[in-house]
């Protein structure tokens, strides 16, 4: 019989792999001016090598997805093996000089992540089943952590780019060993079902796993597009200053900030999940991210201590409900599958992101951040009407031992 103490650990070991191992995800976001300065990326062209990420985890994915890789093989292995190679690909950064082979290396960096946030969260899965809601909180608030730290590697080598992409490659790496290592399958893990294509398709026409895709669809329309563009908004906020002297970099530290936040409200609403209801919660969440990516971009610059606040609470509400989308579809999918929806549902989530990221910058330019940022609200709008919808269903009575 497994103890309560190695199912505490081996949710600190998962999400400490997590943290590590996502840290390459937004590592040219972090590096976007020396991008421009060494290499000739120009603005659009980082947006390029952002959406390339999100389109290599889909692509990533949905190959697993679709052949159950993540349900036929040890979720360990899996994300030991990709988050390493994701690491190799990152590192490519540095030595690359032409645009296309960066966007190549990119979307390569993404397709192995595929195999690194979902794997992960299969893992979890497998320990925990009452409180799963808080277990993927706590995991997925180290995957926020881990996507913010280039800006907190960038904020201490600000004069060395090249740092912060050797940094987050061995992040990475030390990840996969982490969970390959120091984790065991947890006493819930469901051995992989047989290669079965038609499952998903037949899963979807079910309500409760179509309005929880719904749901996490929506949110996702928001999260990213946020993420991607939060640090280049701070600059045009606060400016290029430092905080110590010359060696801390102002704008990269309050959009990790922003990120923190977030990760410690994913473990808070994961906690509150179990007692509310994982469709309160996730509506909830929304209704503040969306409020805020509605009205905050027109808030004058002038006012910068508004803005920060109002940035780093949109960053705590924006991701605070996403492993609670991930949590219900594991309540409501056959055990048997579960790695393999999981992953479908992260893949058609990211997917829908790269829009999102296409647009900010077009809208911005065009209109101003005011109207960039409230075109991210119409993805709560869609996502809350949807998991009020889910809570109104008898399926719903499976989410979170039926609170909803």
């Amino acid at each position: 019989m497994f103890r309560a103490e190695t199912r505490g650990r081996s949710l600190i070991y998962v999400s400490l792999a997590t943290f590590f191992s996502l840290s390459v995800w937004f590592s040219t976001n972090a590096i976007s001016g020396a991008l421009e300065l060494e290499k000739s990326i120009d603005e659009s062209s980082i947006a390029v090598l952002t959406i390339a990420v999100q389109l290599g985890f889909v692509f990533g994915t949905l190959v697993i997805a679709i052949t159950n890789l993540s349900d036929l093989f040890n979720a360990r292995t899996l994300f030991f093996v990709c988050a390493t190679m994701a690491a190799v690909m990152n590192l490519l950064v540095i030595p690359i000089e032409s645009a296309p082979l960066l966007i190549a290396a990119r979307f390569a960096t993404g397709a192995f992540l595929g195999g690194v946030y979902p794997p992960a969260m299969k893992v979890i899965s497998g320990w925990y089943k009452k409180g799963r809601g808080f277990a993927l909180g706590t995991m997925v608030g180290a995957l926020t952590i881990g996507s913010g730290s280039p800006h907190l590697l960038r904020s201490v080598f600000s004069d060395n780019w090249q740092a912060v992409i050797i940094g987050s490659s061995v992040l990475a790496i030390l990840g996969g060993v982490v969970l390959r290592l120091l984790v065991i399958d947890g006493p819930h893990d469901v051995k992989g079902a047989k290669f079965n294509p038609r499952y998903l398709t037949g899963a979807l026409r079910e309500r409760a796993p179509a309005l929880a895709l719904t749901g996490y669809l929506g949110h996702q329309w928001e999260l990213y597009a946020m993420w991607a563009w939060i640090g280049a908004y701070m600059l045009y906020v606060v400016g290029d200053h430092s905080v110590v002297g010359t060696s801390l970099d102002l704008t990269s530290a309050l959009t990790f900030s922003v990120f923190l936040a977030g990760a410690i409200a994913c473990s808070y609403a994961g906690v509150w999940s179990e007692k509310i209801g994982r469709t309160t919660v996730t509506s909830i969440a929304m209704i503040i991210s969306g409020g805020i990516a509605a009205f905050v971009g027109f808030i004058p610059s002038e006012m910068t201590v508004l803005i920060v606040v109002l940035v780093i609470v949109w960053g705590a509400a924006v991701i605070a409900d996403s492993a609670q989308f991930s949590t219900a579809m594991t309540e409501l999918s056959d055990p048997a599958y579960r790695g393999t929806m999981l992953t479908f549902q992260t893949g058609v989530g990211f997917a829908l992101t790269a829009v999102s990221i296409w647009l900010l910058p077009i809208v911005k330019d065009s209109h101003g951040w005011g109207w960039a940022f409230s075109m991210l609200a119409l993805g709560p709008v869609v996502g809350t009407l949807a998991m009020l919808r889910l809570r109104s269903i008898p399926e719903a009575s499976k989410l979170a031992a039926g609170k909803r």
